[in-house]
């Protein structure tokens, strides 16, 4: 494994998917990345695809079931082999493709969709694997470079006035409703774009974790472009 700092926050680099299921996160390591180059043609696939709604789950059978090129179809079987791969290791992935995630904008001064630098949170042990096949990719940042938007004064005190609860029950709300797994980069702060074609596992914020949880966030789309993205 080789390590790469982001102004501190570490997260490390693996050379096969093997790595990647045993790699274990600790005080320092919240990111692994099984850095690859993959060949084939993933646009193709994007667009024999079809799309339904904004965002559209991808089975096996949707990818075997389509007609292509030899190119795409060596970018069929890296996708297929990935899908096989974390499904025999415990994992659900999914294969989505996206052309735009639901946007939270009701509130106006905080946002709790994937757009947002945000951590999950799971009830159970589990961890976050990512990898785009197509399209824009991700970015991950440091826990020392951002700030957990419910304890901006501000933005705290906004939450304060629409809920007008108990402290109990505020702390109550800020969980249900998301908003305290949501992060602001503090400024000058350097995310990491996680790129096409590597694999990612991240750590997710659950009871007895020894890591902090990842902070990441998806990115925007580019116009007129769909996003071919494994995740679980």
């Amino acid at each position: 494994m080789s390590s790469e700092f982001l102004d501190g926050k570490q997260y490390e680099v693996v050379a096969s998917f093997k790595d990647l299921i045993k790699a274990e996160f600790n005080e320092k390591i919240n990111a692994f990345c099984w850095h690859r180059k993959l060949t084939g043609d993933f646009k193709e696939i994007v667009s024999k695809l079809q799309l339904i709604g904004e965002v559209t789950e991808v089975s096996i059978d949707d990818l075997s079931n389509l007609e292509l090129s030899e190119a795409a179809s060596l970018a069929r079987g890296h996708i297929i082999n990935d899908l096989t791969l974390l499904t025999r290791s415990g994992a659900q992935p999914v294969l989505n493709l996206i052309k735009a995630y639901p946007r939270d904008e009701e509130l106006g001064f905080i946002s709790t969709d994937v757009y947002s630098f945000h951590v999950d949170r799971s009830p159970i042990r589990t961890d976050t694997f990512l990898c785009t096949y197509h399209g824009t990719a991700g970015d991950i940042i440091p826990s020392d470079q951002v700030e957990q938007k419910i304890r901006i004064p501000d933005l705290q005190q906004k939450l304060r006035d629409l809920h007008q609860g108990s402290e109990i029950a505020f702390e109550k709300f800020l969980t249900e409703n998301f908003f305290d797994l949501h992060y602001q980069p503090k400024p000058g702060s350097t995310p990491k774009n996680l790129g096409v074609a590597h694999l990612w596992k991240l750590a997710v914020d659950y009871r007895g974790q020894k890591a902090m949880p990842c902070v990441h966030r998806a990115p925007i789309e580019r116009k007129g472009e769909y996003r071919l993205l494994l995740i679980c």
